[in-house]
């Protein structure tokens, strides 16, 4: 009987699982397993988890949406902007001045460091009449020159329409819709249509979580940032075609031949591009850690912050959904197919107690040993007695 912290084995040879590898004896570390691909991470038997994780983060987020909404900057929204190139002003000098001047819904940020340093504040001033809003504006600059040290003429003016604002923000929803459909059709195409559906899932979550977090955070969405979300949302699917193509060659080589269940196909899948999932999330995540700590906080250039908030929270939560939504909906919707489910049914007693890994080694080794479908049965361990037989008769 194979005792616990033991490994089954399956061999070509003989059809049956040996131990192999005893953990008095040493295994190999958890890192070299994981980069020769070969954990054995059960996720699917996870998703519940991983769903109300997601789901969770995303009801948060909607109610900070339905409470405080969205920072939405003057490109999309509209208003005045005021740039005071003064390396003296600070944020909290330049607020007091908006309040003073009756503006207390005012986003005031820095831009540059030392001499090259300047202070940037918007408002939205349309609820003004025209001759209000000018007087209003020239109050501001002077009030802003006068607080950083610099003349008025410094101080520079900038006014954005709505009609301009509404423009940039319907051209961002075309985009955005533009680039689902390339998903649906792409991954259709190249893979099937369920596969599709199961990326678009992973994308809308990623954009969900994103743009609540956004909420949470209050930081200001604007231009830059709807080119960061899609650009983390184009990296999000490049993982999951990872993961996508790696369940197709095991669905070709194992499944469809019945040796593995279209569950257990997804989990070997998973686990064999788990490094290399970890390994390109935190290259890319490691440059834009750097934007958010040195470029935003230590040089002072706040406006990366924006740009790289949505680069954070977008690869991160990539790297999330396409093992923890799209695996798991692919696994579901494909599950539901008669053939897998029979399949699943005839060898769903097999999975209980032997790992995916062991399972797709003995399958494979069957087959290049010439054994049929039909007899990728779980292996039974040989008894002491029957392997010092077999070593008597060589």
């Amino acid at each position: 009987m194979t005792r616990v912290g033991e490994e089954v084995d399956i061999s070509a040879e003989s059809g049956v699982g040996e131990v192999v590898k005893d953990e008095k004896k040493g295994r190999p570390s958890f890192f070299h397993s994981l980069s020769e691909g070969e954990t054995s991470f059960r996720f699917l038997r996870r998703r519940k988890v991983f769903y109300t994780i997601s789901i969770l983060i995303i009801v948060l987020g909607g109610i900070s949406i339905g409470v405080r909404g969205l920072n939405f900057g003057i490109d999309f929204k509209g208003g005045t902007s005021w740039q005071v190139p003064s390396p003296s002003l600070t944020v909290s000098k330049a607020q007091a001045v908006l309040r003073s001047d009756g503006i207390t819904q005012a986003t005031v940020y820095t831009l540059g460091t030392g001499a090259n340093r300047s202070l940037e504040a918007e408002a939205d001033l349309s609820s003004l009449s025209p001759s209000a809003q000018s007087a209003k504006e020239r109050q501001v600059s002077t009030d802003l020159a006068k607080a950083g040290g610099v003349s008025f003429s410094s101080v520079s003016l900038t006014n954005v329409g709505p009609t301009w604002g509404s423009d940039v923000t319907s051209k961002a929803l075309e985009a955005l819709a533009f680039f689902f459909l390339g998903i649906v059709l792409y991954i259709s195409v190249r893979f099937e249509w369920k596969m599709a559906l199961a990326a678009l899932v992973a994308v809308v979550h990623d954009l969900l979580v994103t743009v609540g977090i956004y909420s949470i955070s209050n930081f200001q969405i604007t231009p830059a940032t709807v080119i960061a979300v899609l650009t983390i949302l184009g990296y999000s699917l490049y993982d999951t075609i990872v993961v996508f193509d790696r369940v197709q060659e095991n669905v070709k080589t194992l499944v469809n031949p019945g040796r593995l269940t279209y569950d257990e196909a997804v989990d070997l899948s998973l686990n064999q591009v788990l490094m290399r999932s970890l390994n390109t999330s935190l290259v890319a995540i490691i440059p834009v850690l750097s934007i958010l700590v040195v470029g935003a906080y230590i040089l002072g250039a706040t406006t990366l912050q924006d740009f790289g908030l949505a680069l954070f929270v977008g690869l991160t939560t990539g790297a999330y959904s396409s093992i923890a939504i799209a695996s798991p909906v692919l696994a579901w919707l494909k599950g539901r197919e008669p053939r897998y489910k029979a399949l699943a049914a005839r060898l769903g007693e097999r999975s209980t107690h032997l790992s995916t890994r062991s399972v797709a080694q003995g399958a494979l080794s069957q087959g290049v040993g010439g054994a049929s479908s039909d007899t990728a049965r779980p292996p039974r361990p040989r008894s002491s007695n029957s392997k010092r037989k077999a070593r008597s008769k060589r």
